[in-house]
């Protein structure tokens, strides 16, 4: 990155220029940006200043690009990277923005790991670190179990100043990695696997930022004085809150979150299944636990090579390069002690209450032949942890990097992308699911990781390909992969809750019922409220009008034609669209 103070050593052909923005105004602009953060709290990008590949990981994160690049390194760009440390300094930015068509992507820790990170979606859009300085437990209520954060406040941050400030009797819930943003997560609709595990659904009041630079608050946090932000959810009127997680129309500087009280006990549990075939009566099981609240939590049904990765890469089991077989599977689930399906789960409550539970848990799951149990200190940790021992502080709220492991799978330093389909929970649909993405993976040489997350009554598909991004052909492979699954997901009613930049417009064409009607709907919104265009260009597929139809989408590769020769989209007899078709 260059400093502000070097700007007059760049050359105008050096600047990563965002459309209808000549290199004199955004030179112009970022002298003003410097003015309102600091000149320390800016850095100007070019391509020959980008992060070096081997400098990139996890807890050194670039904030221009993607760390896991899936085409180009420079094609997610930033011209800039600028830092405010409080709410009037992102609307001043805002505002500037607007009178010079400057696009800005807001970002809260940048680990939006397999989705993209901390790339802007637009190239040369300005990166807008929110997490830098805006890092503040603002208010921890006790008795009620409330928090109020600023969007830079860390899983690790929430958990010790809860630990540090006498408030251990609040706990959190976290996601597999818990360096990323409490804020951030729950604005991109993620999940945990406490009782508390959905993280939108826990949030409460949001202080924004529109797009104009105004600033408003949801909730009760519209009435002046009031006592109870963070209690109530709705206040007064529409609830604005769901158009601000995964979109372009604010930018969210504080966010309440309801905390999980001690539950009085806690206890996981494993259930190893020895069939790739149980997945299914795992998921009726599982089904019918979770919807009568006899399992609380969002349990996981893991599959035996992502607790194989967590543990160590690929070559510690095998000299085989290639996709594994079910007989090398069933040779790693025996060398590391789990089944082909592995039930990751934990009850929470007095004894009384998780002894009632546990009862009806394990007659449930030992219905299925071969099914076995283990506790977690029935297992010896030895040098290092084993996976059961991970889930239980996972399961717990307690915030660690467990899970970081199986990004090496296929190498050091190797990338991720993420696909993540929804379906029912039921046992028919994991196992289309499943087999779907088993065949694309082979197809394209990749072994099938994954996992099964229960939440009330859906099925999320946690799927990570792992591939080399230094290798163009491992690179494209993995791009095509998805780019056939999602289609294939679609023609089967399934699609993503979340997706990588590459990937945000070929979601929103599926997302297509009625002439695309939720597309257009969002389009309304974006055009009125911010009119210039200005903010996260292209998040989720949303476009400004300025922007729009000038080709910054990104198309599929090919088109997909069926054995008719058709383009791919079909309708029905009343002409609505139904998907695509392969």
């Amino acid at each position: 990155m260059v400093s502000i103070k070097d700007l007059s050593t760049l050359k105008d052909e050096d600047l990563i220029l965002p459309p209808d923005v000549d290199a004199a105004t955004l030179k112009s602009a970022f002298k003003e940006l410097s003015r309102i953060v600091g000149s320390e709290n800016i850095d100007i990008l070019t391509k020959e200043h980008m992060m070096p590949d081997e400098e990139g990981h996890y807890f050194n994160l670039p904030r221009e690009h993607d760390l896991f690049y899936v085409l180009e390194k420079d094609t997610f760009l930033a011209s800039a990277v600028v830092s405010p440390k409080n709410t009037e300094e992102v609307s001043a930015i805002v505002k500037l923005a607007n009178k010079v068509l400057l696009p800005l992507w807001p970002i809260s820790r940048g680990r939006n790991l397999g989705y993209g990170g901390a790339a802007p979606r637009l190239r040369g859009s300005v990166v807008l670190d929110m997490g830098k300085q805006m890092n503040r437990v603002l208010e921890v209520d006790g008795e009620s179990a409330t928090c109020l954060l600023e969007p830079g406040v860390s899983y690790f941050d929430l958990y010790d100043h809860l630990q540090n400030n006498g408030y251990k009797h609040l706990w959190i819930d976290n996601p597999d990695l818990g360096g990323g943003s409490v804020v951030g997560n729950a604005l991109d609709r993620g999940a945990g696997y406490t009782p508390y595990g959905e993280h939108f659904s826990m949030h409460c009041g949001m202080e924004v930022v529109l797009p104009t630079g105004e600033v408003t608050r949801t909730g009760m946090g519209a009435l002046p004085g009031n006592n109870t932000w963070q209690a109530f959810q709705y206040g007064y009127g529409p609830y604005p809150d769901g158009i601000f997680t995964q979109s372009n129309f604010g930018i969210v500087t504080k966010m309440g979150f309801w905390l999980m009280p001690d539950p009085g006990g806690y206890q996981s549990y494993l259930f190893s299944f020895p069939k790739d075939s149980d997945l299914p009566a795992i998921v009726e099981i599982v089904r019918v636990l979770r919807l009568r609240m006899i399992i609380q939590n969002a349990p996981t049904i893991r599959n035996t090579l992502i607790d194989a990765a967590v543990l160590g890469p690929k070559s510690k089991y095998t000299s085989k390069t290639g996709v594994l077989s079910d007989e090398d599977i069933d040779k790693i689930a025996k060398e590391i002690g789990v089944g082909r399906w592995n039930v990751y789960g934990a009850m929470y409550g007095p004894k009384e209450l998780r002894d009632i539970q546990w009862g009806a848990i394990k007659t449930a799951f030992l219905t299925i032949p071969g099914a076995i149990y283990t506790f977690p200190e029935d297992v010896e940790k030895g040098a290092e942890a084993k996976v059961i021992h991970m889930r239980a502080d996972t399961l717990k709220g307690l915030p660690n990097t467990y899970e970081l492991g199986w990004l090496n799978w296929t190498g050091p330093k190797g990338s991720l992308l993420g696909f993540s389909p929804i379906s029912p929970t039921t046992g028919p649909d994991a196992i289309k699911q499943y087999n779907m993405v088993k065949r694309r993976f082979f197809e394209f040489g990749f072994d099938y990781i994954g996992t099964f997350v229960v939440g009330w009554r859906e099925l999320h598909h946690i799927v990570c390909l792992t591939f080399d991004k230094t290798d163009p052909e491992s690179r494209r492979k993995a791009h095509r992969c998805i780019e056939l699954l999602i289609d294939d997901a679609a023609k089967e009613g399934y699609g993503e809750y979340r997706t990588h930049l590459c990937f945000m417009d070929q979601i929103a064409s599926v997302y297509n019922w009625n002439g695309n009607s939720s597309l257009r709907f969002n389009e309304t919104l974006k055009d009125s409220l911010d009119p210039n265009g200005i903010l996260a260009p292209g998040k989720s597929g949303i476009w400004p009008k300025r922007l729009r139809g000038r080709g910054f989408e990104i198309q599929r590769t090919q088109k997909y034609e069926d054995s008719e020769g058709n383009n791919g989209v079909s309708t029905n007899s009343s002409g609505n669209v139904e998907g695509s078709r392969l």
